[in-house]
């Protein structure tokens, strides 16, 4: 098993290219089974969860092949319409595959899925939704079973919560369903809203994109042809860089960035002190010599997003003054906080609210990540810590950073990954 040494540093400089956003191709590569013919994408992130769904497609009987700069997908010959609890296990977003695979074949088996320990994210309402359709959904065995032998239908639902897997997999379940479908309250992130616009381009029509009312065409079941795109850029890798860079009060470039996807981080860090150079596609973040106090609430797209919570809650640390973060969306969000009280950071937990006090001195010591972005706080805590930092279980980074160390490295971070 990896981990990570990290000996604390004064400063970093440089530049570090985004990668594809990891929360985008998941449903992307899900979509490929409403697509006749060989889909090829680009700037894939190179990170263990596009690996394990490239795997579930793969054993459902797809090809997936990788070339250089990007991978194609062929569903045409996938036949196999259950999804294994091997595989589903390591991942919630496995659960992506249910509603094309039911909207193409009429049935389909998803175990109930695994993933990030961070709290409760049930699929009641995306098998509510599916049952709204004209699907007979069953529970057995740890499976969830679902048959629509006459095909989906399409029909007006209604979203409880807002719900961006849901919109996902019931944006991809409408595509080829008969009539149209409205969702209501539907997610509007940056990566639906990608999902929503490559299925417009190619055939599908959706009306509503980037709001909170979608209304999807259904096809009856005729499958798509769909042109090569490539993934939108890593709104969350972006956030945490920059988060590196106000943390160690460094000058940092990113690329390859959408910085309108960023506005809710890029305010917060501003109000805490940093200021930017701001291009089509790239952040230059200034920051300054006090890193000012902050009030977070984690809330859906646009608002502040809850996988910023975790660095959001390091960099306060280092704030002089008192911090409160309220995670909203997830109840177990807060599992970092333990470890980086090991570290010597004054935070207090009441239920879903965080009060940090700051600034601490840091000291590196031995620490265990706990979830994906709980990972990326723990190294930006590291980076500023008195001494060297083990950070310990790091298959969870693995999840969603591409090439961290490397990248991290490149701009001056003392960082390498040793095994245990």
């Amino acid at each position: 098993m990896d981990y990570l040494k990290i000996q604390g540093i004064k400063s970093l400089n440089g530049t570090i290219k985004i990668s594809g956003a990891k929360n985008a191709s998941l449903p992307l590569i899900a979509m490929t089974i409403l697509a006749k013919n060989s889909v090829h994408i680009k700037n894939l992130p190179n990170v263990a969860d596009i690996k394990t769904m490239l795997k579930l497609l793969s054993n459902l009987g797809a090809e997936c092949e990788f070339k250089e700069d990007y991978v194609v997908v062929n569903t045409a010959p996938l036949k196999e319409t259950k999804a294994t609890y091997e595989i589903v296990k390591t991942m919630r977003a496995s659960i992506l595959v249910l509603g094309p695979i039911l909207a193409r074949f009429g049935h389909c088996e998803v175990s109930l899925p695994g993933g990030c320990a961070i709290g409760q994210r049930p699929i009641d309402l995306h098998l509510k939704a599916l049952e709204h359709m004209g699907a007979k959904i069953t529970i057995k065995a740890g499976y969830v079973e679902a048959t629509a032998p006459n095909g989906l239908k399409g029909c007006d639902i209604i979203f409880d919560k807002i719900t961006v897997t849901g919109t996902a997999n019931i944006v991809m379940a409408a595509a080829l369903a008969c009539g149209e479908t409205t969702i209501t309250n539907a997610a509007r992130e940056p990566e639906v809203v990608q999902l929503c616009e490559i299925l417009n381009e190619n055939g599908v029509q959706i009306d509503g994109i980037g709001t909170g009312e979608l209304t999807i065409h259904g096809t009856c079941g005729k499958l798509i042809d769909i042109k090569e795109f490539s993934v939108i850029p890593d709104r969350i890798e972006a956030g945490t860089y920059l988060c590196a860079g106000a943390i160690t009060r460094s000058e940092l470039t990113i690329t390859n960035t959408q910085p309108k996807h960023l506005g809710a981080v890029l305010a917060k860090l501003e109000e805490m002190g940093s200021s930017f150079t701001i291009t089509k596609d790239s952040i230059t973040i200034h920051p300054s010599g006090t890193i000012k106090p902050v009030k977070i609430t984690t809330q859906e797209y646009p608002a502040f997003p809850t996988d910023m919570q975790a660095q959001f809650l390091a960099l306060a640390t280092q704030a002089n003054g008192v911090s409160i973060i309220e995670e909203r969306l997830f109840e177990n969000r807060f599992m970092h906080v333990s470890e980086l009280q090991r570290m010597g950071a004054d935070i207090t937990l009441h239920g879903n609210i965080a009060t940090v006090v700051g600034k601490t001195e840091l000291s590196g010591t031995d620490v265990m990540a706990t979830d994906l972005r709980a990972s990326s706080a723990l190294v930006l805590a590291a980076l500023v810590s008195d001494g060297e930092t083990n950070i310990h279980r790091i298959y969870h980074l693995d999840r969603g950073y591409d090439s961290l160390e490397k990248k991290l490295e490149h701009v001056g971070a003392k960082i390498e990954r040793l095994k245990e």
